[in-house]
This record gives structure tokens, C-alpha cells and sequence, in this order.
């Protein structure tokens, strides 16, 4: 997986395009079991976790990865829940306006991580309704993998 940089506007369009028209535990399951079969194929050190309501529908932790991988995975969601963004999107945004999200926002970095990886699962007329996370790759490439998911998902 590439780990070029997106621009906001790129970051913006792929949260234009994946919206659904609700979300169920089913639906948790099954995206997350699809991130699960991606990180085995490639060998990934990942943990996933996926939210509604901040309510935890999925999680799982592949071989290799680690407890940092949990407290990445809070940082980042809270990222999501707090600008209804995906981190990525939430970083990128603070660099295209010439600073950087942690000096922007004055957040404690151990609480807010604006690094990539975790998208928000938004509903068609209603918004964010929880967040979808991958943490153990590099920032780009988790942002990639949640992405692929959520095409493949909104395909099916």
C-alpha cells in the first residue's frame, strides 16, 4: 500500500462518497471481518475496532500487534468524534491551513492522535454515527485499509 499523502480535498470526497443508508451490528461484523481477512492477507500487525454511538460493535488484534495499537486506536477515535472527520482528514486540514493539528488546537496529545486511520461511519441525512479504526501500519496505509473496507463494504 502507498503511503503518499492525500490532499483535503481528496480526503473530503472519499467521506462524500462513503455514506450509508444506516448502520447495524451485522454491518460491524461484516466490515470488520473484511478488515480482519485484509490484515491477514498481507500480514498486517494490526488491531481494529469499530463504533457506534461509541459503543464498540468489532475489535480484533491480528498477530503482532500491541496494547499501543489500543491506546493509537482511542487517540484517533476521539479525533473522529470530536470533528466528524477522519483523522487523516482532521491532519491534513491543519497542514493546508500551515500549521500542525497539535499546535492548532492545543489537545492533549495523549488523549488526540490526528494521524490516519480512523473514519467516521456516516449515515445518509444523519452524519457520524461511529468510527471505524485499523492502528499497527503506518498512518497512510491504516487510512488506505479502512477505506478499501468501506468501498467494498458499501459495494456489497
Amino acid at each position: 500500500m502507498s503511503d503518499e499523502p492525500y490532499t483535503l480535498a481528496e480526503l473530503a470526497a472519499e467521506e462524500k462518497e462513503l455514506q450509508f443508508t444506516g448502520f447495524t451490528n451485522d454491518d460491524a461484523w461484516a466490515l470488520g471481518s473484511a478488515l480482519v481477512a485484509a490484515g491477514r492477507e498481507h500480514g498486517a500487525p494490526i488491531a481494529i475496532d469499530i463504533t457506534r454511538n461509541r459503543h464498540r460493535l468489532f475489535h480484533a488484534a491480528l498477530p503482532g500487534a500491541t496494547r499501543d495499537n489500543e491506546a493509537w486506536i482511542r487517540r484517533k477515535t476521539r479525533v473522529v468524534d470530536r470533528f466528524g472527520h477522519s483523522s487523516l482528514y482532521v491532519r491534513q486540514a491543519s497542514i493546508e491551513r500551515g500549521t500542525t493539528f497539535e499546535a492548532e488546537f492545543g489537545l492533549d496529545p495523549g488523549r488526540y492522535a490526528a494521524h490516519g486511520g480512523a473514519f467516521p461511519i456516516l449515515v445518509h441525512s444523519v452524519g457520524p454515527v461511529g468510527v471505524v479504526v485499523v492502528s499497527g501500519l503506518p498512518q497512510v496505509a491504516d487510512h488506505r485499509m479502512v477505506v478499501a473496507a468501506l468501498r467494498a463494504h458499501a459495494a456489497a
